[in-house]
């Protein structure tokens, strides 16, 4: 078994790399954020809440939800990780789409299931090709929505209708990383599921609150299934400084609004530079771009030219996508930048 494959973030040699592979948050957090993270030092000598009540309460306060049925974690990885231990086994399979998070390979292979995949459809999440690969020993459906690398939304009445045509034995896991990126009059809350007993809503403080580096994750759980999680979950997982300032940053609703409206507005321009240029983009509601450049030469060139001018992206042959670069929002500069290399780029190399 190979282990979960990082990407390579470094530059060209002699160039300061600027990490667009990572779809992370172009800002800092917010002074709020750092401040509670600074105030929890003081009792850093101490275990963390195990619980994460504070954390599960101001989750609860802002979505509307019972704390009782939030568990947390460190980052949504660690909530799929202990999901799928708990709940398969050799001679169980698990169903995801075409372009679903990689990672649940990695998490088959780990307990011995197996693993079919549905195809997607333009880059998106097809409901009917996934209930036809259904199998009578699938015990978990994996859909992730925004998608990743694609970018792209279905609208959650889909999720609604996979719901209701898939068994009741089979729970159905949907990981909402980047849905608050997603406009609100499309993504409508998907929670409600939650309390059906067989299906399981993931999200992260990773992406549009910024805290990729402390880790955390949450999910909207089946009251049985997270009591059966926290039998493989560590104790004490969620740092105190993580709670912290994930609790700020869920408290900052502004913040996380201002950075929806920055990170639209800088894809968009993005998108249209790249589209300018003859180059095909996956319309994305996410905080990042998936770019087709036609063949795996092209984007392998494309890469590569970036790289040498210190701009790393993330190439997707691990997804099945040799020809495709995924671009990661970033700054206001950083996208000037990557847009006027990748028409220098275009003008020497790329035809």
């Amino acid at each position: 078994m190979a282990a979960y494959a990082l990407p390579d973030i470094s530059a060209a040699e002699g160039q300061a790399a600027t990490v667009l592979a990572q779809n992370e948050h172009p800002f800092p957090p917010s002074p709020q954020v750092q401040q509670a993270v600074v105030e929890a030092m003081a009792s850093a000598q101490l275990y963390p809440d195990d619980n994460c009540n504070a954390l599960r309460v101001a989750i609860a306060d802002v979505h509307g939800l019972d704390a009782g049925r939030i568990v947390c974690g460190v980052g949504s990885m660690e909530l799929m990780s202990t999901l799928v231990q708990a709940y398969l086994a050799p001679g169980a399979r698990l169903l995801m789409t075409e372009y679903g998070y990689l990672f649940m390979r990695t998490l088959c292979q780990l307990v011995g299931a197996s693993l079919d995949v549905a195809e997607e459809v333009e880059h998106r999440v097809d409901v009917d090709r996934v209930l036809r690969q259904l199998r009578p020993d699938t015990r978990l459906v994996f859909i992730v929505n925004p998608g990743n690398p694609s970018g792209t939304v279905i609208h959650n009445d889909e999720i609604r209708r996979l719901r209701a045509a898939l068994p009741e034995d089979v729970m159905l896991l949907v990981d909402e990383a980047y849905a608050e990126f997603v406009d609100p009059d499309f993504h409508s809350p998907l929670f409600d599921l939650a309390e059906t007993g067989n299906t399981v809503i993931t999200r992260t403080f990773s992406k549009i609150y910024g805290l990729a580096g402390l880790r955390v994750g949450w999910g909207y759980f089946p009251a049985e299934v997270g009591m059966q999680l926290r039998k493989v979950q560590n104790p004490g997982s969620v740092s105190s400084l993580s709670q912290a300032a994930a609790c700020a940053a869920m408290e900052d609703q502004a913040s996380a609004a201002e950075a929806r409206r920055y990170v639209a507005a800088q894809r968009d321009f993005m998108s249209a530079a790249l589209a300018a240029l003859g180059l095909e983009v996956v319309p994305s509601q996410t905080n990042f771009i998936l770019v087709d450049f036609t063949t795996p030469q092209r984007a392998e060139s494309a890469f590569n030219y970036l790289r040498q001018h210190g701009l790393v992206v993330r190439p997707m042959g691990g997804y099945g996508l040799p020809g495709c670069l995924r671009i990661t929002v970033g700054t206001e500069a950083q996208m000037q930048a990557t847009a006027a290399t990748l028409a220098a780029w275009r003008e020497q190399c790329g035809g």
